[in-house]
């Protein structure tokens, strides 16, 4: 190998590191010193104070280029930043392990074999035992109590389904009486119940909000805001990413810490950011913000980062591995979302509630959704502000303790979640098996199962997400909802699961498979027409009749039925406005604006829906045809959706509106009234698409004080600080180096040599591996560098440093390295 001069290059890499030299003394005694007389592997040995390996000389060097980059202040606490027992400089970013051995229960989903088993058990004395248990421990009140009213509710949807029904039996020609208008009936019934179901928990929900408290439900205003906080109630607030938008993620988490400090009890808490990413430079990125984070508020004892090197089981398995790891050490576990910001004052209620509900397993706090400014956004925001409310109430007051988990903004008690919580993978071939996607619904059903209650506080404040900020971006996150809710509907029948959880399964994937349902009732409904229109009809159906059977056309009904359905689905939104008004409608804009932006909003919403019918129906194909899903995090930006994307999402259903409507004007032109709402959107899709994904739309309505929501008219605190710092970390988005940048730059490679975590012994075939990697990896272009092979460098402190040393030290190293290695700006210093 040839090398280059050695002593010119010393010289550059002197003065590089000099540059990045915190104190202006430090920069002249090292600018005049002579360490780079004798070559670079000579500089780093005579830095790091002995002498360096041949194989990796640049490895000693690592602790004394961050001390003369961070002398004013140290980069970290010396328990943090600390060397090995063989020199090496370790940045611990994680607490030491406690860790747990934790294993899932295999599912039991065959109810027959799991009859077999129970029987069997009948015949010994366990049967005894249990009946016994069951005898010591009554069940509770509010048990009963939720048994009845579902009782009740389901009454309530049947009664209400078998008269539409026979409405419905009215409206066809023949009655219900041939084959089709079966079919046409069957459907109708399946999807009124739906409906049906919706409407009695939105007007239960406004009772219950109108009324104000639920005796037998878990109420926030039970436990008193300044109750103190047993010490041994440790909460870990986990905050899973993947390939996220960093700025927003540390944006909300700055918030939520300096809220909860601002509370007095930051003691109790620890947040971990469980990162997956993949994303080399999102990598770098994220340690650089934790840093930041952490010098700026003096929190490396409460602030911690992983990333994670074997991803398995998407966010469900990162959580796994937190308890595995530390969840010995917690009583409860707070998970959030990338774009979640929970005050403290809604993080301490929700430990006290823990605290003084001892049964509870999982409560579950409502998020209110705000921060966007697309005019898709905006309409979200509102409705979920508006309407979400009386929907999570009456969920609450038929569900109670048996109630929903949506896998963020909840706290969780972690000794039962990691005992009993564990989810092991779907058996199976095909994409309805392997890692269970939407994991809430099965972790909450696996929580209720073992004994613990799963509870909503639906009137706490202080809990906040982000909606999607266009309908393709939302598009793209129902088809990963509805890949898992269809996967989880195989766990129906599984064992032990208490049948409101089965109920939950089945919402959850009737409100994806509603949609080729209705898709279906429609197809069905043209059917009809086409039949009753092109050909003659059978006055005599059955042979040997004396009678006629003449079709009757019973307009008068129709219409009555189609506004009884239109009642079911709109008088739970007017219900919303007049609570909202009834409690003051001036944080949503005045009661004038607020009830019309319920108008538009649904209006937009009647737009949307043919449009989101048509998607799911083909999310649900292609799941149930075995075609896989790629999993990607949803935009956190507020993205305008160009013409080019629309056109392309868009235009197939354009074309099936319009020839729908063609082929409808063609058999009936009266009908096409009927049918327009649904092929007028259609073909309006694709502006409707980019219009109400426009930011400057959005703005507009916030002028007009349209969609207001009251988080927007008066933001809470820890709203805004997130706010301000997500603009100052936007200005300063390029403070983190690349890969590139690492590899070469001094101070910024010693960083990541640090952060690294991977540790191997020492042996001649390892080395020789290594020399290998890092001879191929120095002589490529760095632009032609996969992100496998990065990330792997950057796991690995040795391949890092080994790198580092030679695309300075060998004339073989590819030129671009040195060229883009080196930073415009003066220092890659993280601040604080």
């Amino acid at each position: 190998m040839i090398e280059s001069d050695s002593n010119a290059v010393a010289g550059d890499y002197l003065e590089r590191l000099a540059q990045e030299t915190d104190a202006r003394s430090a920069r002249r005694a090292l600018l005049a010193s002579d360490i780079d007389a004798q070559g670079l592997e000579a500089l780093h040995g005579r830095l790091g104070g002995h002498e360096p390996p041949p194989d990796d000389p640049a490895a000693v060097s690592v602790g004394a280029r961050l001390s003369l980059a961070y002398s004013a202040r140290p980069l970290a606490p010396p328990e943090v930043l600390t060397t090995d027992a063989h020199g090496i400089t370790r940045l611990h970013t994680a607490p030491p392990l406690a860790r747990t051995p934790l294993a899932p229960e295999p599912w039991a989903a065959n109810p027959f074999v799991r009859y077999a088993q129970r029987t069997r058990n009948w015949i010994g004395r366990g049967f005894r035992r249990r009946h016994k248990a069951r005898q010591e421990s009554p069940t509770p009140r509010w048990q009963k109590v939720g048994m009845w009213r579902r009782k009740v509710l389901l009454l309530l949807v049947v009664g209400q389904s078998l008269v539409a029904a026979e409405y419905m039996r009215s409206v066809l020609p023949y009655q219900g009486k041939q084959a089709l208008e079966v079919a046409i009936l069957a459907l109708f019934v399946l999807l009124f119940c739906w409906v049906s179901a919706g409407f009695w928990t939105a007007l239960m929900g406004f009772f219950q909000l109108l009324r104000g408290r639920d005796r037998y439900a878990i109420d926030a205003r039970d436990v008193h805001e300044d109750a103190p906080i047993d010490d041994t109630a440790r909460t870990a607030l986990v905050v899973p990413i993947c390939n996220e938008d960093v700025a927003r993620v540390f944006a909300g988490v700055r918030a939520t810490l300096e809220s909860l400090r601002d509370s007095g009890q930051e003691r109790h808490f620890d947040l971990f950011i469980l990162s997956d990413t993949f994303d080399p430079d999102l990598a770098i990125a994220e340690t650089h913000a934790w840093l930041s984070l952490c010098r700026e508020l003096d929190a490396f004892d409460r602030v911690f980062y992983r990333r994670r090197q074997r991803r398995v089981k998407r966010k469900s398995g990162n959580i796994d591995d937190f308890c595995r790891r530390w969840g010995a050490n917690y009583r409860y576990m707070v998970v959030m979302d990338a774009d979640s910001v929970m005050s403290g004052a809604c993080l301490t209620r929700l430990v006290r509630l823990m605290e003084a509900h001892p049964k509870a397993g999982i409560i579950q706090s409502a998020p209110r959704a705000s921060g966007r400014l697309n005019l898709y956004a905006r309409m979200q925001q509102f409705a979920t502000r508006v309407y979400g409310p009386l929907f999570t109430a009456g969920l609450h007051f038929w569900q109670l303790g048996e109630s929903h988990y949506w896998g963020h903004n909840a706290i969780i008690r972690l000794a039962p979640f990691m005992r009993h919580c564990m989810l092991a993978p779907l058996p199976g071939k095909g994409s309805l098996s392997g890692e269970i996607l939407s994991h809430d619904f099965v972790e909450a059903a696996l929580m209720r199962r073992a004994g613990w209650g799963v509870w909503i506080a639906y009137n706490l404040d202080g809990s906040y997400e982000e909606m999607p900020p266009n309908l393709l971006d939302e598009l793209n996150r129902d088809r990963r909802w509805c890949h898992g809710n269809l996967m989880n509907f195989r766990l129906f029948l599984a064992k032990g699961i208490h049948p409101v959880h089965r109920a939950v399964f089945l919402t959850g994937v009737m409100s994806y498979i509603s949609a080729p349902l209705w898709c279906l009732f429609l197809i069905l409904s043209t059917a009809l027409l086409a039949v009753h229109t092109l050909s003659t009809p059978q006055y005599f159906p059955e042979p040997g009749m004396m009678f006629p059977v003449w079709p009757q056309w019973n307009p008068t009904l129709a219409v009555g039925l189609f506004s009884a359905t239109a009642t079911l689905l709109f008088l739970p939104k007017v219900l919303s406005v007049i609570l909202a008004i009834s409690q003051g409608a001036k944080d949503f804009g005045g009661g004038a604006r607020l009830f019309a932006s319920m108008v538009l909003e649904s209006l937009f919403s009647m737009l949307l829906a043919p449009v989101r019918m048509l998607f799911h129906t083909r999310f649900v194909l292609t799941a149930l045809m075995g075609r896989a899903i790629q999993w990607r995090s949803p935009s956190r930006d507020n993205s305008d959706t160009p013409w080019s994307d629309a056109v392309r999402h868009h235009g197939m259903q354009t074309l099936i509106g319009a020839v729908w409507a063609a082929g409808v004007y063609y058999m009936e032109p009266t009908f096409l009234w009927w049918l327009a709402p649904i092929v007028g959107a259609l073909m309006l899709s694709i502006p409707v698409s980019v219009f109400s994904s426009r930011v400057s739309l959005g703005r507009w309505c916030q002028h007009a004080r349209l969609f207001r929501i009251p988080e927007e008219t008066h933001p809470p605190r820890v709203l805004r600080r997130m706010v301000r710092h997500l603009k100052r970390m936007r200005r300063q988005q390029d403070a983190a180096p690349n890969f590139v940048q690492v590899v070469v730059d001094p101070v910024a490679n010693a960083l990541g040599c640090a952060l690294a975590t991977s540790r191997h012994g020492l042996s001649a075939a390892l080395r020789r591996h290594r020399d290998e990697q890092v001879t191929d990896v120095a002589s490529e272009n760095p632009e032609r560098i996969g992100a496998s092979t990065r990330l792997r460098f950057l796991d690995d402190p040795v391949l890092l440093s080994m790198l580092h040393h030679r695309v300075w030290r060998s004339a073989d190293a590819h030129p671009d390295w040195r060229e883009c290695g080196t930073p415009r700006q003066v220092s890659w210093r993280v601040p604080g």
